[in-house]
């Protein structure tokens, strides 16, 4: 039995990691992951970069942002798999929550546009945003939502807070509105600081939220390490997106151990069953977080691009250039090699146009056929890898 370290950030994203291991996915594969809870972000890139740990859990944009020089200097880090898309839930503290029902919003949960223009009616100046991290998808989701629904880039700011401090910073009128995952915005809710206006899901189908980590030299040199990892974590991923399996999966990344949370509270993120304010208000989001349907796991080099050209042209760097820096670190390769023994489906091509689907769709295959998710955007934003960058 081969020991590996894995570092993690207490959210419900985080679920296949502590499944794997506590469901024996990972002693099938013939290893025993130490789980390794850590406070930040920074906290997970930087371990990781010293060879503290094995392999982390990460924002899927923060190796995009290493790979654009855009951090501290450490190796080379890729991702092999996504781990887990969506989760991000746009929160509102209590005195915009009273505005905005005093202007008439429903606090639907559903509609970006509705949301976005009665939060544009509604804000008094310029909003402090709580996100965990400045390269996140939670930020690109904050800026494209906001963007299209009429706040100039000089009408918000990004404040970047951990995801556990969210409800403090939230508490000490630090910021406005926080976009966190789960289940740090349903603990905003029950310290009754707050009210849900949005899930991630609404403003983009599909929003890739984190990603399985590595060095390099791991992946490459250790390579049996790295494939047995991957695919404990896949067929991990496949247990938790059974309906079925998301209450037992509360109770397990729930305990002491991992969240330290309440069964119940954690529950609300993995089924998307949320209660929105303090009030007790009930909405429904059932594809709040997947793991696995649809492809979720897949490194789509595409989805690697978009992030590296929305942060080369905000940093002032060649998009062109970064996007391919970029998708060199998005592990397709790697994926294709380790899971194709599992019998993972794995798409013919590497890259797509991202925020095509409306519906999911069925693609060919590998090997026949499968099924892609509905990815699109509330606007009809769709991004091609090969098209010209706009301004340039």
């Amino acid at each position: 039995m081969t020991t590996l370290r894995l570092g993690y950030v207490p959210l419900v994203d985080a679920a296949p990691l502590i499944v794997a291991q506590e469901l024996g996915f990972a002693a099938e594969e013939g290893l025993r992951l130490d789980l390794v809870r850590l406070g930040a972000w920074a906290q997970a890139r930087d371990m990781l970069g010293a060879g503290a740990i094995d392999a982390a859990h990460m924002l899927v944009p923060m190796p995009v942002a290493q790979a654009l020089g855009l951090g501290p200097s450490l190796p080379t880090m890729d991702l092999v798999m996504f781990l887990s898309h969506g989760g991000q839930v746009i929160v509102v503290n209590r005195d915009l929550e009273k505005r905005l029902r005093g202007m008439g919003h429903d606090f639907a949960f559903a509609d970006a546009v509705a949301a976005g223009a009665a939060l544009h009616r509604a804000a008094t100046g310029r909003l402090r945003i709580g996100v965990p991290f400045p390269f996140s998808t939670h930020a690109e989701l904050v800026r494209h939502w906001l963007s299209r629904c009429g706040f100039g880039a000089d009408a918000f700011d990004l404040v970047t807070v951990p995801p556990p401090l969210m409800a403090d910073a939230l508490a000490r009128g630090e910021v406005e509105a926080i976009c966190v995952g789960e289940p740090w915005a349903s603990v905003a809710v029950d310290r009754g600081l707050a009210a849900l206006l949005l899930p991630g899901t609404a403003i983009w189908a599909a929003p890739p939220e984190k990603g399985l980590v590595l060095r390099r030299d791991l992946a490459e040199t250790r390579p049996n390490q790295t494939g047995a990892l991957m695919r404990a974590i896949w067929r991990a991923g496949r247990w938790l997106d059974d309906a079925d399996h998301r209450g037992t999966a509360a109770e397990i990344i729930a305990r002491p151990g991992y969240l330290d949370l309440p069964p119940e509270l954690v529950e609300r993120g993995l089924t998307g069953r949320m209660t929105i304010s303090a009030g007790g208000e009930l909405r429904g989001s059932g594809d709040l977080v997947t793991f696995h349907r649809g492809g979720a796991s897949f490194p789509w080099k595409s989805l690697a691009a978009l992030f590296a050209q929305r942060i080369a042209l905000a940093h002032g760097l060649d998009p062109r250039s970064a996007m391919d820096r970029a998708m060199a670190h998005f592990r397709t390769d790697l994926y294709r090699q380790h899971l194709r023994p599992a019998g993972a489906p794995l798409p013919g091509a590497s890259q797509r146009l991202e925020g095509m689907l409306a519906a999911d769709r069925t693609v060919a295959a590998e090997r026949g056929s499968m099924i892609l998710r509905a990815d699109g955007f509330f606007d009809g934003f769709t991004f091609d890898p090969m098209a010209p960058v706009p301004g340039r």
